[in-house]
Formats: structure tokens, C-alpha cells, sequence
């Protein structure tokens, strides 16, 4: 019998050298890319520390073609990213011998805002297209009042900019004024401070100071963005190179665990539960 013991605490204490060797081995890593992705990123790698004194995560903004890049020459371990990575992206990467492996970590809806005070509070996905490309102006022509639209867009390396341009712009070019950003915080920022601006952001970034509008018909919120009735949806990735190992493997499960999940939840996106 205390043989068997033996043994159980022997296998027990292996088993935690194991786990300390695995978390050791890079107990350091970068997350960097999508401005979207940032707050379910950072609030994660909190509670992960948290749990795990010894990890140290380092985690950035700046759009996710900055951290596809990034994670491409080898200066992340996990990138980011509001959009799925593009055939030349692949094809950069497996040349560079990095293999990106996508987890998708939540869903998300892309919400067009207006300052509070715009009278607007409804347009179809033809009335933001012309808005974008410059063929509506001006608040009256769309039942607003005599005021011209500031168009506020994301920079091109954003994956939000991708997905709207996707799905909203069809692949159209966005009008020399409109107002161009690096963040989903940014293009918040200027609407709400902004009487006759417009912008889209991410489900997370809506608040009180800005006015979502309905999008042909439908509110951009959780619920319908789970039931495929908001027009402007998408899934945010997490890319790792091949897949995930020791301490870079442990955050991508717990992103995708219950815990991490109620943290989507809590952070304004749609989690995958």
C-alpha cells in the first residue's frame, strides 16, 4: 500500500515538473493585431496571469494587418485579427516557414453610429454605401437634418475596414474625405464628440455617447447577431503558428473555456456558447 502511495506522489510530482518545463518554455509571449480583438485579448491575459503567476503576456493593438504581419515575421505569438487571413498572407507566411492556424474566439457585429442628437436612426445597406463612397452628403438627403455627413472609416489595416468593406462597400473605393483611424476607440472618439459623423465599430465599443442605428431594419446587439439577423456580422480569430503548444496553447483554451467566454460576454462580443 505505501508503495502504491509512493508512486501516485511520485507520478503526481513528475506531472508537475512536466506542466513547470512546459510553461517554461515560453512563458513570455506577445498578442498583438485587431483593436476589436484588444479588450477580450487583454482583460483574458489578466485573469490568465492571474492564474499563472509566472506567465508574462504582452499585449497590443494596431489593426489586424499589423498583427498578421507580425505574427508572419515572428514578432508575436498570437495575432489578433477581426478578419480571416488573405491567400497572399498564407502564402507569405508558409515562405517564411510560419503556419497560421485560426481559432475562432467569439462573433461580432460591425454597429454604425451617429452622435446621440442625429435624428437618423435607421438606414439600409445601399443608404451607408452611398454615405461611404461620397454619393450622400448631407443628413437631409436621408431624412436628417440640413448638416453635412462626416464619414469616419478604419485605416486599411484594419480587418473591420475588410469586413465592411466586404460587406457593405462591395469592394468600393471610400471617398477622399472620409475621416480615416487606427482603432475602433479612435473612430468612437470622433462621433460622439461629432454632431454630424458616422462610423462603425465593433459590438464592444458601443455606449451611451454614440447612437447604434438599424441596419435594414435590425438593431446590432448580441441576440441578433446570434441569430443571423444583423447584415454586418463576423467571426474575430485568434492565429497562432501551427498549432499551439506549453503557455501559448493553455491561453488559446482558456480564451475558448467557460471562463474565458463569460469574458467575451462581458466585454460587449458574442461568445461562442
Amino acid at each position: 500500500m505505501k508503495k502504491i502511495i509512493i508512486r501516485c506522489l511520485l507520478g503526481l510530482s513528475i506531472l508537475g515538473l512536466l506542466t513547470q518545463t512546459v510553461f517554461a518554455e515560453s512563458n513570455w509571449f506577445v498578442i498583438q493585431g485587431s483593436t476589436t480583438v484588444l479588450p477580450i485579448a487583454q482583460r483574458c491575459a489578466e485573469v490568465f496571469m492571474q492564474r499563472y503567476s509566472n506567465v508574462d503576456i504582452s499585449v497590443r493593438g494596431g489593426g489586424s494587418g499589423t498583427g498578421v504581419a507580425a505574427l508572419i515575421d515572428g514578432i508575436c505569438d498570437i495575432a489578433d485579427s477581426s478578419r480571416p487571413m488573405k491567400k497572399k498572407e498564407i502564402l507569405k507566411a508558409k515562405q517564411k516557414g510560419i503556419n497560421p492556424e485560426p481559432h475562432v474566439v467569439a462573433m461580432d457585429g460591425i454597429a454604425v453610429i451617429v452622435h446621440p442628437s442625429n435624428l437618423v436612426s435607421k438606414l439600409s445597406l445601399g443608404q451607408i454605401k452611398d454615405i461611404y463612397t461620397g454619393k450622400i452628403s448631407n443628413w437631409s438627403q436621408l431624412g436628417g437634418k440640413n448638416q453635412k455627413i462626416v464619414a469616419v472609416s478604419r485605416d486599411v489595416a484594419s480587418g473591420t475596414f475588410e469586413c465592411f468593406n466586404k460587406l457593405v462597400l462591395k469592394k468600393k473605393r471610400v471617398c477622399p474625405e472620409a475621416l480615416l483611424q487606427a482603432s475602433n476607440m479612435a473612430v468612437a472618439s470622433i462621433v460622439k464628440r461629432t454632431k454630424g459623423a458616422i462610423g462603425y465599430v465593433g459590438l464592444g465599443y458601443l455606449s451611451s455617447e454614440v447612437k447604434a442605428l438599424f441596419v435594414d431594419g435590425v438593431k446590432p446587439s448580441v441576440e441578433t447577431v446570434c441569430s443571423g439577423r444583423y447584415p454586418i456580422s463576423r467571426p474575430l480569430f485568434m492565429y497562432t503558428d501551427g498549432e499551439p503548444k506549453g503557455t501559448i496553447k493553455a491561453f488559446i483554451d482558456f480564451v475558448l473555456s467557460e471562463k474565458g467566454q463569460k469574458i467575451v460576454k462581458n466585454e460587449g462580443f458574442v461568445s461562442l456558447e
